[in-house]
């Protein structure tokens, strides 16, 4: 153990608790909708928003952003008030923002291709999800710092695509941060799962989503591109 492992006391193995198979549907379930969303909103008007929005790489990424730091705060402000409806404004919120945004990377393929896109990251997404939780379980430490190493991820893609906006082989550097950034979110929900057992599950659930729907558009951006060079 080195020294930035913090014994944790809550910390076991993997057996999970009926609380965490709610947390870890619920998630599951949400990423299900926003996958077929995704299909659906290919075929809109919508699935071109990330031509105008990315014209501008700084301002698609702000925008995004933005979108789901707002979905993520109505919907957790609904679930702490006990208001249903604004807690479903902040999911449509979120939905709307990963669905848009993944309709725009997948309308590059052709309709035919799109489903097996789709299925293909997922189960990516359902591999990398499964290989964290299993390294978070088996490790009686604390993951606290990793949310912290999360935001430093963020805040240096934020940066390394403005600079990218103007110097383009930069993007990618931008692109591998915010990457990163939504794994180590993942851990860090993952761990708040396993460890803080007294939380509320809906709050639970949308910090596992939001992670997981950031890691899914990723993947899938890649997906896309291996499927491009196979053409």
């Amino acid at each position: 153990m080195s020294a930035t492992e913090t014994p944790s006391e809550t910390g076991r193995g993997f057996g999970l608790s009926s609380r965490e198979a709610r947390v870890i549907g619920g998630a599951s379930a949400l990423m299900a909708l926003n996958v077929l969303l995704m299909y659906v909103l290919v075929a809109t008007p919508l699935a071109a928003v990330n031509d105008y929005l990315f014209s501008i790489p700084i301002v698609g990424v702000i925008a995004y952003g933005a979108a789901i730091i707002a979905g993520q705060l109505v919907a957790e402000r609904g679930v702490e008030s006990g208001d249903t409806g604004i807690a479903f404004v902040g999911m449509v919120i979120l939905q709307l923002a990963f669905g848009v945004f993944g309709a725009g990377v997948l309308r590059f393929a052709p309709r035919e291709s799109q489903f097996a896109i789709l299925v293909v990251t997922a189960g990516i997404v359902a591999v990398i999800t499964a290989v964290i939780a299993a390294y978070v379980y088996a490790r009686s430490k604390t993951f606290e710092h990793w949310g912290t190493y999360a935001n430093y991820a963020f805040i240096g893609g934020l940066v390394a695509i403005l600079i990218g906006t103007f110097v383009a082989p930069v993007l990618l550097a931008g692109f591998v941060l915010i990457f990163l950034g939504f794994l180590l979110r993942l851990g860090w929900e993952i761990w708040k799962v396993r460890d803080q057992r007294n939380a509320s599950v809906a709050l639970q659930t949308i910090g596992v989503y939001i992670a997981v729907a950031g890691v899914f558009v990723h993947v899938l951006q890649l997906v896309m591109r291996y499927a491009a060079s196979r053409q």
